[in-house]
C-alpha cells in the first residue's frame, strides 16, 4: 500500500512540476485543505520576527475574507480571477515557500494524527475561521514597527499547520502562541498608555 503524500511532499511536487506556479494552482492542489495552506502563506510574512510597519495588513485582510468564507460553510475557496493568476514563481516567493517546507518538515517529524475526528466538520471549520479572524485582528492591531504582530500571526500559522496535519497538539500550540501574543500586546499597550498618562 502506497504511503499517502505528506504536506511537504505535495508542496515540493507542486514546486517541481510543470504546472503554472499560481495561487489558483495551489488552491487546486490542496482542494479542501487550501484554506489552511493559504492562511499559512498569508500570515507567514507577519509571523517573521521583523517590524513590518503595517505593510502586511493587506495579507491579514485577505485572510479574514477567506476565514469568513470558511465560517459561511464554503468547502472551496472563491478568489477573484486576478488573484488566482497571481504568480508565486519569483525568487523571493519560492525562497519563502522553501523555508515554509522546512518548517512543515520539522513539524512532520514529530507530528502524528491526533484527535482526527475534530477536523473537517462544519462546526470545527467555523471555530477554525473564528480563531483565524481573532489572530489576524491581533496582528492587525499591533502598533507599527514594534514586532508585536509576530506572535498572533505565528499562532495562526501553527494553527493552520495543525489543521493541515490533523494534529490537535500543534493546534493547541498555535492557540497558546496566539493567546500569548495578544496578551503581550495588551500588557505592553497598557504600560505605554500609563507611561504617556504620567508624562501628561
Amino acid at each position: 500500500m502506497e504511503r499517502p503524500r505528506s504536506v511537504s511532499d505535495e508542496l515540493e511536487r507542486w514546486l517541481q512540476g510543470d504546472s503554472d506556479k499560481t495561487l489558483g494552482s495551489l488552491v487546486e492542489l490542496f482542494e479542501e485543505k487550501s484554506f489552511a495552506i493559504l492562511f499559512v502563506l498569508l500570515l507567514g510574512l507577519p509571523a517573521l520576527p521583523l517590524p513590518t510597519g503595517g505593510a502586511t495588513h493587506v495579507f491579514e485582510i485577505i485572510a479574514v475574507v477567506l476565514a469568513a468564507q470558511l465560517i459561511a460553510g464554503r468547502t472551496q475557496i472563491w478568489l477573484p480571477q486576478r488573484w488566482c493568476r497571481l504568480e508565486l514563481a519569483g525568487d523571493r516567493q519560492q525562497r519563502f515557500i522553501a523555508g515554509l517546507m522546512k518548517l512543515i518538515r520539522r513539524l512532520e517529524r514529530f507530528s502524528k494524527p491526533r484527535l482526527r475526528f475534530l477536523f473537517d466538520h462544519r462546526l470545527s471549520n467555523i471555530v477554525f475561521g473564528l480563531l483565524v479572524i481573532a489572530g489576524c485582528a491581533g496582528a492587525f492591531l499591533a502598533p507599527p514597527f514594534t514586532g508585536l504582530d509576530t506572535l498572533p500571526a505565528l499562532g495562526v500559522v501553527l494553527l493552520s499547520l495543525g489543521v493541515l496535519l490533523e494534529d490537535a497538539a500543534i493546534v493547541v500550540l498555535g492557540l497558546a502562541v496566539g493567546v500569548a501574543g495578544v496578551a503581550l500586546e495588551i500588557v505592553l499597550g497598557s504600560a505605554a498608555v500609563k507611561g504617556i498618562g504620567k508624562l501628561i
